[in-house]
């Protein structure tokens, strides 16, 4: 499994969201609270992605998000008022390599996924024959976050809606892999979707902000609310709805 966090709202440093808190994703990367009995350190990448003027830059790597001796520096320089970050934990048999690790990118997009999709590659195979062959030949890494990736990414591409786009595949990829765990966050910086799938997510709401992440920044803190588990979570700075994930008739469902 991994960890993951997004954020939407005035400006601030990447190292207010991603170092500086008492439970910061960083001691995420060696410490975390909540995994659910999928590994205990996320040690294989971590990646930053964030937004300047409206332009989307990204920086990953695959080392352990602590031997980054850079990264203090950069991410105390940087402001931004949309960010999307994650360590991962890689899966037994997927590769470790920095095209692996997320955000996966493209346009305005950032995306995430913490889990892991049971019986891969197999269970999905169905469901991957239904990209085009260019779709498949082009996604960053084989490894199961980028097929989801790749599968919303062709959605969206339909003109399907962001919120029913991420709702579907979930849904179409846990029909097909019922023991997945498919907690997914994606964002354009403007607007956030994010689900719960059989692992965790909190949110934070403020004037002006909102936050999610795996794990609350402090377990003390009255201002963390956990998400409940099978739920779609669509949000900007000022508003979030939080509404279960079931199966209507959404436009693009397979």
């Amino acid at each position: 499994m991994c960890r993951h966090l997004a954020y939407l709202g005035p400006p601030v440093t990447l190292a207010s969201l991603v170092l500086d808190p008492p439970h910061s994703l960083y001691e995420q990367s060696w410490t975390p609270w909540d995994m659910r009995g999928g590994g205990s350190v996320n040690a294989d990448g971590f990646g930053l992605g964030w937004y300047v003027d409206g332009e989307p830059v990204r920086y990953r790597r695959n080392v352990p998000i602590w031997a980054d001796e850079s990264l203090p520096g950069l991410a105390r320089s940087v402001r931004s008022g949309a960010v999307l970050a994650a360590v991962r934990n890689g899966t037994v048999g997927m590769p470790l390599m920095e095209t692996a690790v997320a955000p996966f990118h493209r346009d305005q997009w950032f995306f995430s996924h913490n889990g892991r999709i049971s019986g891969w590659p197999g269970s999905v195979a169905k469901l991957a024959e239904t990209l085009p062959v260019t779709d498949l030949l082009t996604m960053g890494a084989p490894v199961d976050s980028a097929l989801l990736w790749t599968l919303i990414l062709r959605r969206l591409d339909d003109g399907v809606p962001a919120a029913e786009a991420v709702a579907g595949v979930v849904l179409d990829v846990a029909a097909a892999a019922p023991e997945s765990r498919l907690n997914v966050l994606l964002t354009d910086g403007e607007q956030l979707v994010a689900t719960t799938w059989t692992h965790s997510l909190w949110v934070r709401q403020a004037a002006e902000s909102l936050t999610v992440s795996s794990e609350p920044w402090a377990r003390d803190d009255p201002s963390w609310q956990p998400v409940p588990d099978h739920s779609l979570l669509t949000a900007t700075k000022n508003e979030c709805a939080v509404t279960p994930l079931a199966a209507p008739p959404m436009e693009g469902r397979q």
